[in-house]
């Protein structure tokens, strides 16, 4: 499995797995690491098509074939993939050895799975389409989770957001966010449905919700 790193500029910092949409570690993904790896995190997209289409990279337009290619994808084994991206950077030379992950559209259902089903010091899930499909695993949860909804998504809307709040309810580790006026990927770098004032909050939350729950030594 091939991944792109961005490592911080000087020094060690914490760990995320950025967590790919249906379109591969295309110029977006890699935005994000080089944005987490500027802000002192050592940052790692894992090629999650690597069993059937290593190293895809493709348009946002080209939905037909990413969509094709997903499907080709088992979410655990992604899930599987993601974990094993989690321990190599745990022991990278870079990293402190506390590490996140957060995911995007189809990662963001990866990263929920991956915080139900593995041990990330914490989440962060943009949008996941399919969460509410797998709530019956929220159990399981095993790290503090912040979960980005738009109130305009036609996959993952307001409704699934209350279904995904009301299972969480009480559990203080879980923080969920919601943008009325933002649609599906309005945080994807550079994407024609971005919308810059709710993804500029969105990342604001993120990036405080990592620095609060991955800086520092590892308990």
């Amino acid at each position: 499995m091939s991944a792109y790193v961005a490592l911080p500029r000087k020094g060690k910092g914490p760990g995320i797995v950025v967590l790919q949409e249906i379109f591969g570690v295309n110029a977006s993904m890699r935005k994000v690491c080089d944005y987490l790896a500027a802000r002192q995190f050592t940052a790692l997209a894992p090629d999650l098509f690597w069993r059937t289409n290593p190293g895809v990279e493709l348009a946002e337009s080209d939905h037909e074939n990413a969509r094709a290619i997903r499907g080709k994808t088992d979410d655990n084994k992604a899930s599987d993939d993601a974990a094993a991206a989690i321990d190599f950077l745990r022991h990278h030379e870079s990293c402190t050895g506390k590490v996140g992950v957060v995911g995007y559209c189809w990662g963001g259902l990866i990263s929920y799975l991956t915080a139900v089903r593995h041990k990330p010091d914490a989440a962060a899930c943009y949008y996941g389409v399919g969460i509410d499909k797998r709530l019956d695993l929220a159990k399981n949860l095993s790290c503090p989770i912040m979960l980005h909804y738009a109130g305009l998504d036609q996959f993952a809307g307001p409704d699934v957001a209350k279904q995904v709040r009301e299972t969480f309810k009480g559990d203080a580790r879980v923080t969920i966010w919601e943008y009325p006026q933002a649609g599906h990927a309005f945080a994807r770098p550079g994407g024609s449905h971005f919308e810059p004032k709710s993804a500029d909050l969105a990342d604001m939350r993120s990036l405080s919700f990592f620095v609060e729950h991955l800086f520092g030594n590892r308990d």
